[in-house]
């Protein structure tokens, strides 16, 4: 379905009231807007992080990745870079 909207010299446009209720949009919902080349998609931030979290599980799918998985990697990195600070001064 098709909906027709006008946009104020400001730029602010009405979502109707029908649309934001197919799209689960909330009273004051922080929304995203991604340039598709000829136009825009409207997505909830909620979406947008929803999307990124399975993109990340479905790159880190078969590999167990925890916390302290993070922080003993930091440390090693981080222990890596002052060693070469080390070796250049």
């Amino acid at each position: 379905m098709s909906y027709s909207v006008n946009m104020t010299p400001d730029g602010a446009m009405i979502i109707p009231a029908a649309l934001r209720e197919q799209l689960g949009f909330k009273d004051g919902e922080r929304l995203v807007l991604e340039n598709d080349g000829d136009g825009f998609t409207v997505k909830s931030y909620r979406q947008v992080v929803r999307e990124v979290q399975a993109e990340f599980k479905r790159m880190l799918k078969g590999r167990e990745f925890t916390v302290d998985d993070f922080i003993a990697e930091r440390r090693f990195e981080a222990a890596r870079e002052e060693a070469e600070l080390n070796d250049n001064s």
